[in-house]
């Protein structure tokens, strides 16, 4: 019998927090559900769960306090941080404490579930050492390669293998651009999101030898990798 993946939940809206914990369960998740920072703590050092979702702005800790905390001696744990918040610099501060990715309310269950989805692949494939199918394309993140069927392997500037690995985790899967700039370049202001843009356009060369590849413009909102 497999075991079941576990998630700490931390949400201080009660009915919010309930509605969530039923329908993860209701896809085959365990779920701890709590309502302030310092019983999240406590619960993750009893249980250590495989995912960490948390509210940001919650009594007695708030999220990115408990992120901090437990970045201390756990840097693998995935973190997600549930938030009303939209500005740049809160998402800035989200990645600069621990998390791993960020989601605005109101949000669908079945986004988190994909965001969770995509996070506990990227751990399990980076403690394997895998590489990263993209169409006919093979992404070594770790060693920043990336090849073409069987062709000499290229070698990705930092940048890029970071931007492809951001990517191929939200395959077919629209990115916000302030998110991603605030994850990589700490921040989003005119002269990074330029960058951005410089370093899609590299990495759509990088992958025009498979034509069923695409990296989408989308209006307003970021990118999608198609595949």
């Amino acid at each position: 019998m497999n075991k079941k993946t576990s998630i700490l939940l931390a949400e201080d809206e009660t009915a919010l927090g309930q509605i969530l914990k039923e329908s993860l369960e209701t896809r085959d998740f365990a779920v701890q559900l709590c309502h302030n920072g310092e019983e999240a703590y406590q619960l993750y050092q009893t249980n250590r769960p495989d995912v960490l979702v948390l509210d940001v702005m919650m009594p007695k800790k708030d999220g990115f306090t408990l992120a901090e905390q437990i970045r201390k001696n756990d840097d693998e744990t995935p973190i997600i941080f549930l938030t009303a918040k939209s500005q740049p610099q809160d998402v800035v501060t989200g990645f600069n404490t621990g998390g791993n990715d960020y989601l605005k309310k109101p949000f669908s269950i079945e986004e988190l579930i994909v965001r969770i989805k995509n996070l506990l692949s990227n751990r399990n494939t980076s403690n394997k050492n895998n590489d990263i199918l993209i169409g006919q394309y093979k992404f070594d993140p770790k060693n920043q390669t990336l090849q073409y069927k069987e062709e000499k392997k290229e070698t990705l500037t930092n940048r890029e293998s970071q931007l492809l690995l951001y990517l191929a985790q939200h395959k077919n899967d629209t990115i916000d651009r302030n998110v991603v700039l605030a994850q990589l370049w700490g921040n989003s202001d005119f002269y990074s999101a330029r960058s951005m843009d410089v370093f899609i356009s590299k990495l759509r060369k990088r992958l025009s030898k498979d034509t069923t590849i695409k990296i989408l413009n989308v209006r307003g909102v970021g990118y999608k990798l198609v595949v």
